[in-house]
């Protein structure tokens, strides 16, 4: 593997057994991801995190804050500022309760994970720092779902600030998978006065990274990324500010990115159409994974599974990523439990 990308092993097997028919795909479940933006001396840095080393899927992958919708997302009782849902609606290509609910988790994915908050007490403002006792209680309480984030921005005076932030790319999980998302990415600037902080239990470490570092890093196959998160990466790089990232971001193009997978010969080909440095040509080895293991597999897919599982690869521990993170001084220190 000359780069950073990597699939799941079991890959190979799901495409066969989907090609001979005795795998029906699991329909998707819409999520969001945020890439969250500042501006530095030398250009703007991208918040990442690098999920634990120890987790089952995806362990030590390098992703943006992100998760599944939530089923309260689209309370319609959610103060809102900025775009109108009907404008949210045509820009992602869904209805407006929808929609809603796929910006409403993009917003609270990013505070749950980062800290940080897209909302202000009106469509003007938005919070400063959210790093107290107070705050965390509340974070804590989202996170847990008891409390809905309508019911949370009722009770604080906060309306949702749809302004600041703009979709940029929409990818959907292989039909192969056994947990599947329609995962829409959105960039954002983070607000002036806020801090980011490792608040995922998923995650080992947080770090503020230039694009181009970013890219670099899988390039050489030291950060390790499934083609979504090296993508977006990729096309952040064009921008020499947060603000122009956003504005540019009412362009892009929001055709869904789903990956393919055929037998070729003793092989199996998998392709990401429009994308095709992602092509992979993989040895068919193994026995056919059995139907009934498949169907185990979705039956038993956690209702609130994280985005990043769609998002992100499986790496082996990566000490020259962890150098990396070290060296950039605007990086978080999960261990220190310092902010950026």
């Amino acid at each position: 593997m000359a780069n950073g990308q990597w699939y799941p092993p079991e890959w190979p097997d799901r495409i066969r057994a989907l090609t001979d028919g005795r795998l029906t795909p699991v329909v998707p479940r819409s999520a969001a991801t945020v890439m969250l933006l500042k501006d530095t001396a030398d250009g703007p840095v991208v918040h990442m995190l690098r999920r634990r080393a120890s987790m089952a899927f995806a362990g030590g992958a390098y992703a943006y804050p992100g998760g599944g919708v939530d089923p309260r997302d689209d309370d319609l009782r959610l103060g809102w500022a900025g775009p109108t849902r009907a404008e949210w609606a045509e820009r992602l290509g869904v209805d407006e309760r929808r929609a809603q609910a796929i910006v409403c988790a993009a917003v609270r994915e990013t505070y749950e994970e980062a800290g940080v908050l897209l909302a202000g007490p009106d469509p003007e403002s938005v919070v400063g720092d959210t790093t107290g006792e107070d705050w965390e209680t509340d974070r804590a309480a989202v996170l847990a779902r008891e409390t809905s984030f309508a019911e949370f921005l009722e009770r604080r005076g906060l309306v949702l600030r749809s302004d600041l932030l703009a979709a940029w790319a929409r990818w959907i999980t292989p039909e192969f998978e056994s947990r599947r998302y329609d995962t829409w990415f959105f960039v954002a600037a983070l607000p002036a006065g806020q801090r980011t902080r490792n608040a995922s239990t998923e995650a080992d470490r947080t770090v503020w990274i230039r694009p181009e570092e970013a890219a670099a890093g899988y390039d050489k196959g030291d950060l390790l990324m499934m083609p979504p998160t090296i993508a977006t990466l990729r096309g952040l790089t064009a921008y020499d500010s947060a603000a122009r990232a956003l504005a540019a971001a009412p362009g892009q193009d929001l055709t869904p990115v789903l990956a393919q997978g055929r037998l070729e010969g003793t092989s199996i080909v998998l392709s990401w159409p429009g994308h095709e440095e992602f092509t992979l040509h993989v040895p068919s080895a193994g026995a056919p994974a059995p139907a009934a293991a498949d169907a185990d597999a979705v039956a038993e897919c956690p209702a609130a599974a994280d985005a990043t599982d769609a998002v992100a690869g499986r790496p082996a521990a990566d000490p020259a990523a962890e150098n990396l993170a070290a060296a950039d001084p605007a990086a978080d220190n999960p261990a220190a439990g310092g902010p950026a």
